[in-house]
């Protein structure tokens, strides 16, 4: 497979968060050491890409495009084949990430995606694991802000704990940011299937030797000098649990809660009804439309609405009557900080696969990545840190 021309394609590099990562391999990965090339479907938005990406490393003038459309099969078997690793931001998964997934799982190609749509991450794992396990692919979905803070923050702190006995664990996470449209038009798609997704984190999971692992529904709870805890239902907690099943240094028994920290009882009030009312508009195919239309595939916050975006994720854990806090944080999280991700997840592949774990198939980040990926954003800039403990 490292024979293949490139050890990166970049797929959805006309997008914004595509465009992003494009950016982001720009400014540090050389393409003597690492060829990597900007893919899509539209040839002239590629060639204004490369123009942009020419502005901050001249030498990307000279980086390939390669034109493939999801709807043709053989333009992505060519492209798939082409390359060691494949980056995708192309959304909403649902609708136009299969097609990638198969090709990437049938020809070995190393994949990794930025969904946040359970029930497509599901999905895939399901129809592909197989197939990728039997070509030696290392397949992962969620290497953006859904879900790496979460599946790498709780994998920090278990490698901290090393637990012997029962863990519950909270998520706690604060945010300041600003969706892009491709952000929301997957959203619609993952709340459409939200509610049988949220049903099953909940349900306790035996594992191999005994072990247990189970999803907590976190209650609406006030914490002195953070504010309210209210239960934040992302793709995250399903990620964290399949990691948990997957690693025995998660201790016999793990359960984990994923919370959203906001700072007043009227934020809470207007959430809870803006979340149940999107809900409800989103299981019509007439009214999810609609709120597709709000924005537009493409758009996104500006450069000065992302350096003003932030998150933290805090991890509470309780073990044999101790307490330790832990943290992950950075800046923007849904394009800065998800480009981020993305560029080194792929970059542990493309660079660095001899030092991970030595398995393949469908795959969690924590379970794919550890502490290769850790360190790689530690260097980036991210921040993981013992708070407490």
């Amino acid at each position: 497979m490292r024979s293949r021309p490139y050890d990166v394609v970049i797929y959805g590099a006309t997008g914004f968060t595509g465009g992003l990562v494009a950016e982001y391999f720009a400014r540090h990965v050389s393409s003597d050491r690492t060829p990597w090339a900007i893919a899509g479907r539209n040839r002239d938005k590629l060639l204004r890409v490369r123009e942009r990406l020419a502005k901050i490393q001249p030498s990307c003038a000279q980086i390939p495009i390669v034109v493939a459309a999801t709807e043709d099969a053989s333009a992505l078997t060519a492209m798939v084949k082409s390359t060691s690793v494949l980056v995708t931001t192309v959304g909403p998964f649902a609708r136009f990430g299969e097609p990638l997934f198969a090709a990437c799982a049938e020809h070995g190609t190393d994949y990794v995606d930025s969904t946040g749509e359970p029930a497509f991450v599901d999905e895939m794992r399901e129809r592909y694991s197989a197939r990728a396990l039997g070509t030696g692919a290392i397949m992962v979905s969620c290497c953006g802000f859904d879900s790496i803070p979460t599946d790498l923050g709780v994998y920090f702190s278990m490698r901290e704990l090393a637990p012997s006995g029962p863990v519950t664990l909270t998520g706690q996470c604060s945010i300041r940011a600003r969706a892009s449209g491709g952000t929301w038009h997957s959203a619609l798609e993952a709340m459409r299937d939200a509610g049988p997704t949220l049903k099953a984190q909940s349900k306790p999971v035996e594992v191999k030797n005994g072990r247990r692992v189970s999803g907590r529904k976190p209650k609406l709870e006030r914490v002195p000098g953070l504010g309210w805890l209210v239960p934040f239902p992302t793709i995250d907690p399903q990620i964290a649990l399949r990691s948990a099943a997957a690693l025995p240094m998660y201790g016999p028994d793990f359960s984990y809660a994923h919370t959203l920290v906001l700072s007043s009882i009227a934020r809470v009030i207007a959430l809870g009804a803006g979340a149940a009312a999107l809900y409800a508009l989103a299981q019509l195919a007439l009214t999810r439309a609609w709120l597709g239309k709000m924005l537009t595939a493409g758009q996104g916050p500006s450069e000065e609405e992302r350096a003003r975006s932030w998150f933290r994720v805090r991890f509470v854990a309780q073990h044999a009557g101790d307490e330790l806090v832990t943290e992950v944080s950075g800046g923007d999280p849904g394009y800065d900080e998800t480009a981020k991700m993305l560029s080194e997840s792929a970059l542990c592949l493309a660079q660095d696969r001899e030092k991970l774990p030595s398995r393949a198939g469908v795959l969690t980040p924590a379970v794919a990545f550890g502490d290769v990926l850790i360190a790689r954003l530690v260097r980036a800039g991210m921040v993981f840190r013992v708070v407490s403990g």
